[in-house]
């Protein structure tokens, strides 16, 4: 069972009970770990579904299923009879999900709650907004959305939201946040946040429940515990505090989310938290060469806050990492794109072993044009989600209304979509009655004619097909063994959505890539119907919610041979033959939020620049531009002290000059004529 395994990683599988710690290092076989140690415990006589293990993406769920399927050996599927009993493997949202499938209704949530995405809850946000009488000026939908999570991450309510609002803008906010969460609770909705914010509530009001589902599990597994919040952390504890059988992975220097709630501590304090606890460090790195670790190992040891550990380069030896300085950021990325279109044309690496990294989503804009001008193939990763494309969105709509018709913000977006009659005063109508009545716009088109008889003719008419519609699919899907893929072919063709596509956009180009987004879809159902137990139309809704802007991720994994452009927290998991890192200035990385003498937001920045370096496994590039074009000047640029770190110049003069020399710059006090010296570069290009 230990066969191929380190020490250390030997250590950690054969550890079966109590309180686990896995500090385990960038490159270190986390992975490998982590699914050795379920099959090893399903082999010591722990039964599959009695293992909970989570992770943070679908992605990583993904791996982790498939690689125990092939330490277990694939079982076949029982074709009569229940089904061959696997580890629970998910991400933390789609574990609280089935809790709260199965216990929605004591908070007041129907079982059949509906998941909004961004963009509905962009909705929601808009129109809240809009009934308070806000100012674009003052608050934007993503504004408010972005205080609403921050204080869900924290575990604050409307109520405590209010009560603790200092500035204008939050007592704005926090008057939203309760419209907010009237609104999507009156629809059946929950958004991301409250997918965790409602379990823990759930299990902190009701200890029966949360007895039940920690009755589950015999053992909890938790990957990247690291990138935990406090509701996570709430969460996993009352879940593992009966049986203690609770193993966390993770690596301190790699929590790069504090932004998105992540608190660091966690980790920091598991030994304080299960005194009784084993801890293993894995530092051994399998990825890089010994002469990219021994940059990373210097440029992370300047934390303070951190587990005592050193990574241990499998790899001797390795082309020391380069540092390169241009005269502007297009000089830079001009120069970088056709290096590497000379590394491609030399035939040694495929576009797929190059990864640029940037910190900021503005960075690659240049770079975009140099690549189409070198003729590089690439990628602008975790852009735009495939499911926020319009046509997209408006085909899941309609099958969100046929899942959960009081789904008010799939319901609005194809009401007159394709066109049927109703306008847009009938919809105001119809959407003031069910505000006043505080009920969903379906049941007052379900329950209330008289309501629909006083709209004009041609609206009454396309309420009564729409209904029909609605019933007719529905009915449909309560035939059983019925296929969702045929259920969602007969749909389009009843909408004649394709038709639809021709008439709203002008080139054939642009209608072909449409249409082909939506047979995409229905190769998504197709894949889902495959893969799952019990298939349903809620089950893929939930499933394409969850994935969010991981969906293709499987195709892209095997067959886009692109160079990827990437911020560094879209990098993390991920390694690359050849990396570069581009703008590296004071500023930009760290980041220009963190020059404000907070300690922690800048030891976050640093571990943000070390799960750079340690993506790269053969070849590790560092560059920054003397200029940046600011305020429409070249404005000199001062270069990041973490390349000063990485050197072991961290005692140059020049260093402590240009941390002071950009924090002045950022917050007013001056603006520097010259840059401050830069540390000793490499040319090799």
């Amino acid at each position: 069972m230990t066969q191929g395994l380190n020490p250390e990683q030997q250590e950690a599988v054969q550890t079966l009970r109590g309180p686990l710690l896995v500090l385990a290092g960038a490159g270190s076989g986390k992975t490998r770990v982590v699914t050795f140690r379920i099959a090893n415990l399903i082999r010591h006589g722990t039964p599959a579904d009695r293992i909970l293990a989570v992770t943070f993406t679908n992605k990583a769920a993904r791996e982790m299923r498939e690689r125990i399927s092939k330490l277990l050996g694939n079982q076949p599927r029982r074709r009569n009879g229940p089904p061959v009993p696997r580890p629970v493997i998910g991400t933390f949202h789609a574990h609280c999900v089935q809790i709260l499938r199965r216990h929605a209704r004591v908070l007041g949530y129907p079982a059949r709650f509906t998941i909004y995405d961004r963009s509905d809850q962009e909705s929601v946000a808009r129109d809240v907004l809009r009934t308070l009488r806000v100012h674009s000026g003052m608050m934007k939908p993503g504004d408010l959305l972005s205080l609403i999570s921050r204080w869900k991450n924290a575990g604050v309510r409307p109520a405590q939201a209010a009560e603790t609002a200092c500035t204008d803008k939050e007592h704005v906010a926090a008057s939203g946040y309760r419209k907010y969460q009237q609104a999507i609770q009156l629809a059946g909705a929950m958004d991301f946040d409250d997918l965790l914010l409602l379990t823990e509530q759930l299990f902190t009001e009701h200890s029966d429940i949360r007895q039940q589902e920690a009755e589950r599990f015999d053992h909890i597994l938790v990957d990247e515990y690291q990138d935990t919040n406090q509701t996570r952390y709430a969460i996993i504890r009352m879940l593992a505090e009966s049986h203690r059988n609770l193993c966390v992975v993770g690596d301190d220097d790699q929590s790069i989310y504090g932004w998105r709630g992540a608190e660091v501590q966690h980790i920091l304090n598991f030994k304080r938290d299960w005194p009784d606890a084993k801890v293993v460090r894995l530092e051994a790195n399998y990825r890089s060469t010994a002469a990219i670790i021994a940059f990373a190992n210097r440029l992370i040891a300047y934390n303070k806050v951190r587990h005592d550990k050193v990574l241990r380069a499998a790899r001797a030896g390795g082309d020391p990492p380069r540092i390169l300085q241009f005269k502007t950021e297009a000089e830079e990325a001009q120069k970088i794109c056709y290096e590497i279109r000379r590394i491609l044309d030399r035939g040694q690496r495929q576009p797929r072993d190059i990864a640029v990294l940037f910190r900021t989503n503005e960075q690659p804009r240049v770079f975009e044009t140099e690549m189409r001008k070198a003729k590089v193939p690439y990628s602008l990763v975790g852009t735009q989600s495939f499911f926020d494309r319009r046509e997209v969105r408006d085909f899941l709509s309609y099958l969100k209304v046929l899942d959960q018709p009081r789904d008010e913000v799939a319901l609005l977006r194809i009401i007159n979509f394709p066109p049927r009659g109703i306008g847009a005063k009938s919809v105001e109508t119809l959407l003031g009655q069910a505000v006043a009545q505080g009920r969903p716009v379906w049941e007052v088109l379900e329950t209330q004619p008289e309501v629909v008889r006083a709209l004009p003719k041609p609206s009454q008419a396309g309420i009564e097909r729409l209904r029909q519609l609605v019933h007719h699919f529905q009915r449909q899907l309560q035939t059983p063994q019925v296929s969702l893929v045929d259920v969602s072919q007969e749909l389009i063709q009843r909408l004649d959505l394709m038709a639809a596509l021709e008439r709203m956009y002008p080139t054939p180009e642009e209608v072909e890539a449409r249409k082909s987004s939506l047979l995409e879809v229905l190769n998504a159902i197709g894949e889902y119907e495959n893969d799952a137990d019990e298939a349903s139309l809620a089950g893929f809704l939930e499933e394409v919610t969850l994935a969010g802007r991981e969906f293709g991720s499987k195709d892209k994994d095997k067959g886009g041979n692109t160079v990827a452009l990437m911020t560094y927290h879209s990098a993390k998991g991920l390694e690359f033959p050849i990396v570069y890192m581009v703008g590296m200035e004071e500023g930009i990385l760290p980041h220009r939020r963190s020059l404000n003498e907070n300690f922690d937001d800048v030891e976050e920045e640093r571990r943000l620049c070390y799960v750079g370096v340690t993506r790269a496994q053969d070849q590790l590039t560092l560059s920054f531009p003397l200029q940046r074009m600011k305020w429409g000047k070249l404005r000199p640029t001062f270069p990041s002290r973490f390349l000063y770190e990485m050197t072991g110049q961290a005692d140059n003069p020049n260093r402590r000059r240009a941390i002071e020399a950009a924090r002045q710059e950022i917050t007013g006090r001056g603006r520097p004529r010259s840059a401050a010296g830069n540390p000793k570069t490499q040319r090799r290009m």
